[in-house]
C-alpha cells in the first residue's frame, strides 16, 4: 500500500520533544554534518588537489581532472542510494547509516594521507578517484537513511520539524568547511597551506568520524522498521518492489520531477552558484567571497527548521512550490543586483562597452563539458570562452562560411584564431597571445581585472545573499518529511533515496557547467540562470499538477 492513499490521522496533541527524541536528530544531523563537510572539502581545494595529485599533465588539464574526480563523487551518488537504501530496507536504518558514515569518514581522513603524484606517480590519482567514488557512494545512502530514521521516530503532527534539522546539515557542513579551511590557512599561511597545510582539514574528519561512530553506536533501531521486522513484512526485494511496478515507480518519478530536481537547482543556485558567480564572473576574492556566502549560511539557516515547523501546519507542498516560483521569478533581479553591490565597475563597463562576436555559427558550440573532457579550440569557441568567465556580455553576429571569429570592442577589432588541428605547443602559444590582446583591449574598455575591495557593499550582498538561502530553506525544510511520507516502510530508503541523489546528484551537479554553457552561447553573463529558472518551472508545474500533500499520511503503513 502506498501512504499517498492512505487515510490522513488528525495530529497527536503537542508535547515537549523526548530525550530520546532529542539524541536521534542530534546524532542523524551530526554525522550528516560531518559527512557534508567531509564532501565540500574536495569542492573547495580541488585547485590545489590539482597541483597535488595530477602534476603530471599541464595545469589547465589537472584542474580539469580534479574536477572529473569531483564531479565522480555526484554522479554515483545515486548509486549508492541504491546500494545502501536496499540494505536499509532489509537489514535496518541504523546499521546502514552507520557504515556509510564508516566509509565517509576513512575515505576522506585517507585523502589526507595520500602521497602525491611526485611521490608514487600515476597510482596517487587513481587512488583519489577511487576515494572519491566511496565518498558519493556513502553520501548516497547517508541522507536517505539518516532522513528515514528520524521520520520514524517523529511524533504524528512533528515530522517535518524533526526532520528539518537533518536538512540544516548540507549548509552547516558547507559552513564549517570553510570555516576550517579559512582557520588552517591564516594560522600556517598561504605558502605552508598550498604545500601540506590543506591536508589538515582532511585530516581532523578522523574526529569528527570518531564523535559520529560514538553517537550513532548508542541509538536504537527505527520503532516503525522494528516493529515491521518483528511482524515478518520486510521487503525481500527492495529494488524490485520501488522501481519495477508502476504503482511506486510512478511516485519515484514525480518526487524527482515534482519536488527533487526543483529543490536541487534552487539549493545550488543558492550556495554553489552564488559562491561561483562571487569569484569566478564577478571576480571577489576568494577570502571574501567565502566569507559573504558564510555570513548569509549562518543568518538563513534557522529558516530551515521554521519552513519545516510550518509545513507541519499548511502542508510541505505549499512551502516547496512556493521557493520554486520565488526563485524563478526573482533570480535575474537578485544576481544584477549582486552585480551592482558587489562590483559596480563592471555594471559600468557591460552598459558602456558592448562587445559583438563576429563568427560562423557552425564553428560556435554549446560548450556543456560535464566531465571536462571535450576540447573546444575553433576560433568561435576560444573568443566566446575567454570573454565568458571574463565576465564581458556580447551580441552574436553571424559571419560567411569559414570566416575565422573576430571580436568587436568599442572601434577595435581582435581577430581570433582557428584551433582545430594545432599542435598543443602551437595551440597553447596562439591561444596565450589571442588572451593577452582581448585582455588589453577589455581592460581599456573599463573591464576590471577583479573586484575592487573598497567598492564592495558588503552588507547588500550579504542580504541579497541571505535571500537565496532562504529560499533554499522553502525548498530544502520541508523536503525530507514529504519524501518519507510518499513510501510505505518496506521500501522507503530505497525509494526515497534515488530521487533525492537523481535530483541533487545530477540536476544540480550539471548546474555549473549547464550555465557556463548557456552564458557562453548567448553572451549574456546572468542567461545561465535559465537552467535553475527551468528546473524550477518544470517542477513548480508537475508538483502542483501531480504531487499530493502528503503531511497527514501515517509511516506505518
Amino acid at each position: 500500500m502506498n501512504t499517498t492513499t492512505s487515510a490522513s490521522v488528525p495530529h497527536a496533541p503537542a508535547r515537549p520533544m523526548t530525550s530520546e527524541e532529542r539524541k536521534v536528530i542530534f546524532a542523524s544531523s551530526l554525522g550528516t554534518v560531518f559527512e557534508w563537510y567531509d564532501f565540500y572539502l574536495y569542492g573547495s581545494l580541488a585547485a590545489i588537489i590539482a597541483r597535488q595529485f595530477f602534476s603530471g599533465v599541464n595545469e589547465t588539464a589537472a584542474f580539469i581532472f580534479a574536477l572529473m574526480a569531483f564531479a565522480a563523487g555526484f554522479a554515483v551518488r545515486p548509486f549508492g542510494a541504491l546500494v545502501f537504501g536496499r540494505l536499509g530496507d532489509l537489514v535496518g536504518r541504523k546499521y546502514t547509516f552507520l557504515v556509510t558514515i564508516l566509509i565517509m569518514g576513512v575515505s576522506t581522513f585517507i585523502v589526507g594521507i595520500l602521497p602525491s603524484y611526485a611521490s608514487i606517480g600515476i597510482a596517487a590519482p587513481i587512488i583519489l578517484i577511487c576515494l572519491r567514488l566511496l565518498q558519493g557512494l556513502a553520501l548516497g545512502g547517508e541522507y536517505g537513511g539518516a532522513a528515514t530514521y528520524v521520520a520514524e521516530h517523529a511524533p504524528h503532527g512533528k515530522r517535518g520539524a524533526y526532520t528539518s534539522w537533518i536538512q540544516t546539515t548540507a549548509t552547516l557542513g558547507l559552513f564549517l568547511s570553510l570555516i576550517v579551511i579559512l582557520g588552517v590557512r591564516t594560522v600556517v599561511g598561504e605558502e605552508a597551506f598550498a604545500a601540506w597545510g590543506w591536508r589538515i582539514p582532511f585530516l581532523l574528519s578522523i574526529l569528527l568520524l570518531a564523535v559520529s561512530v560514538w553517537i550513532r553506536l548508542q541509538l536504537h533501531e527505527s520503532p516503525t522498521f522494528k516493529r515491521m521486522k518483528e511482524e515478518g513484512k520486510t521487503s525481500k526485494a527492495p529494488l524490485t518492489e520501488s522501481f519495477a511496478r508502476w504503482g511506486n515507480l510512478k511516485l519515484v518519478l514525480l518526487a524527482l520531477f515534482g519536488l527533487t530536481a526543483g529543490q536541487a537547482v534552487v539549493w545550488y543556485t543558492g550556495q554553489f552558484y552564488a559562491l561561483f558567480f562571487l569569484t569566478q564572473t564577478l571576480k571577489v576574492d576568494g577570502t571574501t567571497a567565502n566569507i559573504l556566502i558564510a555570513l548569509g549560511l549562518l543568518i538563513g539557516t534557522p529558516f530551515f527548521v521554521i519552513f519545516g515547523t510550518l509545513s507541519d501546519k499548511i502542508g510541505r507542498k505549499p512551502i516547496i512550490m512556493a521557493g520554486c516560483l520565488i526563485a524563478a521569478l526573482t533570480y535575474f533581479p537578485v544576481f544584477k543586483a549582486i552585480t551592482h553591490y558587489a562590483n559596480p565597475a563592471l555594471e559600468t563597463a557591460q552598459a558602456n562597452a558592448p562587445v559583438v562576436v563576429v563568427a560562423d555559427p557552425a564553428t560556435c558550440s554549446f560548450q556543456f563539458n560535464p566531465v571536462g573532457t571535450s576540447k573546444f579550440t575553433s576560433s568561435c569557441d576560444q573568443l566566446k570562452a575567454f570573454l565568458a568567465s571574463n565576465s564581458v556580455n556580447y551580441s552574436n553576429e553571424a559571419a560567411p562560411a569559414g570566416t575565422v571569429a573576430s571580436a568587436k570592442i568599442g572601434n577595435s577589432v581582435v581577430q581570433s584564431f582557428e584551433g582545430n588541428g594545432l599542435a598543443a605547443a602551437d595551440l597553447k602559444t596562439k591561444g596565450d597571445a589571442l588572451k593577452a590582446q582581448l585582455t588589453s583591449e577589455i581592460r581599456s574598455h573599463g573591464y576590471p581585472a577583479k573586484a575592487d575591495p573598497a567598492q564592495i557593499n558588503k552588507v547588500m550582498v550579504v542580504v541579497l545573499l541571505t535571500f537565496l538561502v532562504i529560499l533554499v530553506t522553502m525548498v530544502y525544510g520541508p523536503i525530507a518529511a514529504m519524501l518519507v511520507e510518499m513510501f510505505p516502510t518496506r521500501i522507503r530508503y530505497t525509494s526515497m533515496s534515488l530521487p533525492y541523489h537523481i535530483g541533487n546528484g545530477w540536476f544540480g551537479g550539471f548546474l555549473p557547467t549547464t550555465s557556463f554553457a548557456i552564458v557562453a552561447a548567448t553572451g549574456n553573463i546572468y542567461y545561465g540562470l535559465w537552467y535553475p529558472i527551468g528546473i524550477a518551472v518544470m517542477t513548480l508545474i508537475i508538483g502542483t499538477l501531480f504531487v499530493k500533500e502528503t503531511k497527514n499520511n501515517r509511516l506505518e503503513d
